[in-house]
């Protein structure tokens, strides 16, 4: 039975909307949790912070040790409760590539992982990224190939063309 689904993507590229239909469609109570999640838990004074987290005017995203050790921290409780027996959708941006995908993997080494790719074209996502107006522009462009480099899937979805409710059945359609 699948534990925790990884979606990962770049900003932008649709992966809140699949989770919030994959809750609905799913059968058991799953909780979501993201990137998102642990930025908005941060103190304030870790944004813009060398040790943090920084979002540069061109849209790239830096992050600091202090942050590294948070984030550490919080995958491992992401996992802990995948253990307990919470069914988990993580929203994910593997900023890292393959290294970001390693760090989870780490984490969820013993827990039955589906791991989905989330693609959705650069001039799209930068679309939406302006419409959505709460992310600094350049980010979805310059994330919506670099999150994948290197990382291995049990499935992708591609939000280009592609509504949220029709990713989410086809992810779910893999969930066992």
């Amino acid at each position: 039975m699948t534990e925790v689904i990884v979606l990962n993507g770049g900003s932008s590229s649709g992966k809140s909307g699949i989770v919030r239909c994959l809750q609905a469609v799913l059968p058991d109570p799953w909780l979501a949790l993201g990137t998102d999640t642990l930025v908005d838990a941060m103190p304030a004074s870790m944004q813009a912070s060398d040790a943090g987290i920084e979002f540069a005017p061109d849209g790239e995203v830096i992050v600091g040790p202090e942050f590294r050790t948070l984030e550490a921290a919080w995958t491992e409780g992401v996992a802990a409760m995948a253990r307990a027996g919470a069914r988990i959708i993580v929203d994910e941006v593997f900023l890292g590539g393959a290294g970001s995908q390693q760090r989870w993997q780490k984490a969820l080494h013993d827990l039955r992982v589906l791991w989905v790719g989330v693609r959705c074209d650069s001039v799209v996502a930068a679309g939406r990224e302006v419409a959505r107006g709460d992310r600094v522009i350049g980010m979805a462009a310059s994330q919506a190939d670099a999150v994948h480099r290197g990382v291995v899937y049990d499935l992708e979805v591609d939000t280009t063309h592609a509504e949220s409710m029709e990713c989410a059945r086809a992810i779910a359609a893999h969930v066992r």
